[in-house]
């Protein structure tokens, strides 16, 4: 019977990794996700950072690990408390301070930051290495200060306002920490279920052992999705924006209007293959925040690379597609009217709206 439930256990933990898997490398946020952020107020902020950490199996898996062997409420209390002030430090700062770290890097440290815990747990220093594991408590720490970088990251891909800044990333992290607290709960009480019993603890070696599995598969899968947005940065590094070409008729193939409503934001974009002339030109009644960027077709990994980014009521040029995908604008309105924009384009493309 013990043997026959750790084989179920060892199932259930390959589907849970297999189904995880894919969403892991889900980078980025969703359009929904960015839309409700830049039309909502700091409750928009709180939702994403609860729904970001219920759904960061990185973060979640790492958080199982700190746990699984802890039975005092102290204990427990003392060691995510260390975790929660470390990722909010650096949450906080590198936010605050714009630092940027490849989010791919990021995670992939973070994935081994799962591979750390569950190894301690399985006394893997003192029974494979021949030394005593570092303090952990001081290592719970230190992690959590790389996972707040990955925090960081996520937030800043949303166009943040100098205004309410801070207020925003408190309450983005105020949400980070609901969502672990409901994780938190939901992890003891399934531990709590399984600890008195007889097999727990070849539960406890098949679990740890698999998240060491979990964490060293999401890591290569982090480095292979960094390897491949770095293969298309390459491609976009020898592409830049240059002057219009050709201005002699004056004869756009396309133009538009586009109204963006005040503290709105819309994008607009074209489907090109590789290496395709795009040139354009565009005009406000008013200054707006604005990326032109592409994003490489099929791609999974949520990279996108961006050619110009401003503030600004106008903008023109030229460019030769790096990558077949879509290519266009986002512009974000900040200000209290709104923003009708005159969009002029010509190359080879297809419309998309």
């Amino acid at each position: 019977m013990s043997l026959r439930l750790n084989q179920l256990v060892l199932i259930a933990l390959s589907l849970v990794m297999f189904i995880m898997s894919p969403m892991v490398l889900a980078h980025g946020m969703s359009e929904a996700e960015k839309q409700a952020i830049i039309e909502g107020g700091n409750l928009s902020y709180l939702w994403l950072g609860a729904t970001h950490m219920l759904s960061g199996y990185d973060h979640l898996a790492f958080v199982f690990g700190i746990v699984f062997l802890l039975r005092s409420f102290t204990d427990i209390a003392k060691y995510i408390t260390a975790f929660t002030v470390g990722h909010s430090v650096t949450l906080i700062f590198a936010t605050y301070q714009a630092i940027q770290i490849n989010y791919y890097l990021i995670d992939a440290i973070i994935a081994l930051s799962v591979c750390y815990i569950a190894f301690a747990n399985l006394d893997g220093f003192q029974r494979l290495l021949g030394v005593h594991a570092p303090n952990m408590l001081l290592m719970v720490t230190v992690l959590g200060l790389i996972h707040g970088f990955g925090l960081s990251s996520r937030l800043q891909e949303l166009p943040l306002q100098a205004d309410s800044l801070l207020l925003n990333i408190v309450t983005f992290n105020l949400g980070i920490e609901l969502g672990q607290l409901i994780a938190l709960g939901v992890m003891l009480i399934l531990l709590n279920l399984v600890r008195h019993r007889a097999p727990f603890q070849a539960f406890a070696k098949l679990t740890n052992a698999g998240l060491v599995i979990f964490g060293g598969l999401l890591c290569l899968m982090q480095l292979h999705s960094y390897s491949h947005a770095e293969e298309n940065k390459q491609g976009v590094a020898v592409t830049e924006i240059s002057a219009v070409v050709s201005q002699a008729d004056n004869k756009w193939q396309d133009s538009l209007v586009i109204t963006i409503p005040a503290q709105g934001y819309k994008e607009y974009k074209l489907l090109q293959g590789k290496d395709k002339p795009l040139e354009y030109e565009w005009v406000s009644d008013g200054p707006l925040y604005f990326d032109f960027h592409g994003e490489p077709a099929g791609d999974t990994t949520g990279f996108f690379q961006s050619y110009e980014i401003g503030t600004d009521n106008k903008a023109s040029g030229a460019v030769r597609t790096p990558f077949a995908g879509t290519h266009g604008w986002y512009w974000k309105n900040t200000g209290e009217n709104p923003v009708t924009i005159t969009l002029n384009f010509r190359g080879e493309y297809l419309l998309m709206q």
